[in-house]
């Protein structure tokens, strides 16, 4: 009952700030210079042609009765007709490029969790030595260097100097097609996680009871992995929480730079275009995917930590 008692606090909470965000976005878009109608009619269109289609938008209205239009397309219309692609609804196009965005995301992080864990866990165990300078010299390169950097170069080392890999572009498909974007993204990422796996594991492994473990007779192994690991966990769960939100919220750079479709990219070309309901649309998935990420990060503090229960 208490876990249900947590969810259901946890899902209302959500979508009041899924709600709150999405008018947020529909008040500033609208406050933005610059006239819809301009970006998809030419210059040429009759006058009658231009009120006609601003009309047909809704957008001859207050902006309060806009707003009552966009709850309504909100609950039930899938935010409504796509201004550029009036044959799809706006969450129809949101829905066509998330699954490459979700693709993405899981990968860079999973390249960067397979990277910072074993980082962090030489690191902690070696104090002072070349190996810790070695890790804190890695994390600090993964954190400095951009992706808009790191991308071109692995393009020209794995796809042009040693084509082992298929070269970006809209025919680059399967499995092999997300390594170079995963890693451009999950560098940095696993830059982060090392450095604070690091601090984190050292705290963890000074406490008393990683001490009453080893005089147990408890292998290293078992007391890095079954107790300092655990405990150290609910920081890197936090950090790479917030950081998988801000992946599946689309990453615009990398997602250019291999031709890839994606949430970003697909809000900053709807930006651009000023089509409202897409641009909504995209800022009302983000939003939700962080707040559905954030709940299972919390949910996965009880699991790692029995001393942390959901209330």
């Amino acid at each position: 009952m208490r876990l249900l008692g947590f969810l259901a606090r946890r899902i209302g909470a959500g979508a009041l700030t899924v709600l709150a965000v999405a008018s947020l976005c529909f008040v500033v878009i609208h406050l933005l210079p610059g006239d819809p109608v301009d970006a998809l009619l030419d210059e040429s269109a009759p006058a009658a042609d231009r009120d006609a289609l601003r009309r047909a938008l809704h957008l001859d209205l207050p902006l309060h009765r806009q707003y009552a239009f966009f709850l309504g397309d909100l609950l039930f219309r899938g935010l409504g007709r796509s201004f550029t692609h009036p044959d799809r609804t706006a969450f129809a196009e949101v829905l066509r490029v998330w699954p490459d965005t979700a693709r993405l995301a899981l990968c860079a992080a999973l390249v960067a969790w397979a990277l910072a864990i074993p980082m962090a866990l030489l690191a902690a165990t070696r104090p002072g030595t070349r190996t810790d300078a070695a890790v804190g010299v890695f994390s600090l390169v993964g954190m400095a260097l951009p992706s808009l950097w790191i991308g071109p170069m692995l393009v020209r080392v794995f796809c042009v100097e040693l084509p082992w890999l298929p070269f970006p572009g809209p025919d680059a498909r399967g499995a092999a097609s997300l390594i170079l974007p995963a890693v451009t993204l999950g560098a940095g990422m696993a830059g982060i996680l090392t450095r604070m796996g690091r601090g984190a594991l050292r705290d963890v492994l000074r406490e008393p009871y990683v001490q009453t473990a080893r005089a147990k007779g408890l292998s290293e192994r078992v007391v890095l992995v079954k107790h300092a690991l655990r405990s150290a966990m609910v920081p890197l769960l936090t950090v790479g929480g917030a950081q998988l939100s801000a992946l599946l919220g689309g990453a615009v750079v990398t997602e250019r730079l291999f031709d890839r479709d994606g949430v970003g990219l697909l809000f900053l070309d709807a930006l651009l275009r000023r089509d409202i309901p897409v641009v909504l649309a995209c800022v009302v998935a983000v939003a939700a995917t962080v707040v559905l990420v954030q709940l299972l990060v919390d949910l996965a503090y009880a699991a790692v930590d029995p001393r942390i229960r959901v209330q």
